[in-house]
């Protein structure tokens, strides 16, 4: 029963990234077809990232009062609608409409995922879960742009909503038939503006939740700063073609499935506070190989993704203990900290791949020192979460 509800979680929890990924390799088609800027073609991406975040706010909350698999089914009946649009857009600004209602719909399965978990597993057996969700979601990343190349290469851009269409119509059946309800109707709470906004608040006021989820999000940024800068790394940077994305996703998702994988068998031998630190130690040592690769070389395969894999690696190692740290502050209301956790993450996402990608994606070196950036302001906020 475990691994069908790891198998299920993993598949909601990839909703997100596909619709991010697949595409990424169709951005200069997209332009040419609708006369548009990079920059323009930028915010199909950076509109979805923002209303992903925006959601997140809600859904824990959602699901907290009606229930984790209702949510988690109207989410997926917009998300199909929304990309099955996107796959019939004829411009620019129908196609930016359906990228807002897929980012509106496709964060539920990461947020109710997480709160599902917490409903039936607590402790390491916790960590352990989500770090085997991690492992298999990561599947999601890694595959989706080299998918997304070829469909872009043999059927056109379109084809590959149609595909988005399909998986979202797949994950439907797959909940309505075998995701069993994991909130009680004696443990909902009631939907009642004034305490949700009060809960919201003390969630807010909570200095070290607060420091916990940008620490996290932070660190994540640097793996969003490449997500966002992907076209434009592979063929600008690399000059390789539209089939050629699995140079970039490949090691970076291989380096967060083999640190999930890791994280969860580390889960007994090591605390959460010792796997932290084992984890950003790992990921200075690769982002400083990576300044110093791309300060002295000009960016290469295999060398200028290879620090990529191991930074991943140990960030994936920090996830699922950082993400449980927070959310244990809020053991009665585990839904509404995962949707402020997620929201907080996903916002610094956004602002990251969205504002800071375009000002870094002409340069490897660039990009390379926007990765220790972040991990620097990540440690920035991990140190004081600590005393508070």
């Amino acid at each position: 029963m475990n691994i069908l509800l790891t198998l299920l979680l993993a598949g909601l929890t990839m909703v997100g990234p596909l619709a991010i990924d697949t595409y990424l390799p169709s951005f200069p088609a997209i332009a040419q077809e609708f006369g548009a800027t990079p920059i323009a073609i930028q915010q199909t991406l950076s509109l979805f990232l923002f209303c992903f975040a925006l959601m997140m706010l809600f859904y824990g909350t959602l699901s907290d009062t009606l229930g984790r698999r209702p949510v988690i089914l109207f989410s997926l009946v917009l998300y199909i609608a929304a990309s099955v649009g996107g796959a019939l857009a004829g411009s620019l600004g129908f196609l930016l409409i359906c990228r807002v209602l897929q980012g509106l719909s496709s964060g539920a399965g990461t947020v109710v995922g997480r709160a599902i978990v917490q409903d039936r597993f607590e402790g390491a057996d916790a960590q352990r879960i989500l770090g085997h969700i991690m492992m298999v979601f990561g599947l999601a990343p890694a595959l989706a742009p080299i998918l997304g190349g070829w469909l872009q290469v043999s059927l056109g851009w379109r084809s590959i909503f149609w595909f988005l269409a399909l998986f979202g119509v797949l994950m439907l059946f797959a909940v309505w038939r075998w995701l069993p309800e994991s909130l009680p109707r004696e443990k909902r709470h009631p939907f009642e503006v004034k305490l949700i906004a009060g809960n919201y608040l003390k969630v807010l006021r909570n200095p070290r939740f607060l420091l916990l989820s940008a620490a996290l999000g932070v660190a994540f940024g640097g793996f969003a700063l490449y997500i966002g800068s992907a076209a434009y790394f592979i063929m600008n940077i690399l000059h390789l073609p539209e089939t050629a994305f699995g140079w970039l996703f490949i090691p970076l998702v291989a380096g967060m499935v083999v640190g999930s994988a890791l994280s969860g068998k580390l889960a007994r031998s090591y605390s959460q506070v010792e796997l932290i630190w084992i984890s950003y130690a790992g990921m200075a040592l690769a982002a400083v190989a990576n300044v110093a690769y791309t300060y002295f070389f000009t960016a290469e395969v295999p060398w200028a993704v290879l620090p990529l894999f191991f930074y991943s690696l140990a960030l994936a190692l920090a996830m699922p203990p950082l993400s449980l740290l927070a959310m244990n502050l809020f053991p009665h209301n585990s839904g509404l900290a995962a949707s402020m956790q997620s929201f907080i993450q996903m916002t610094l996402f956004a602002l990251v791949s969205g504002l800071v990608a375009p000002l870094l994606f002409d340069s490897a070196f660039k990009l390379a020192c926007g990765v220790l950036g972040c991990l620097v302001v990540s440690l920035l906020c991990w140190l004081p979460a600590q005393r508070v």
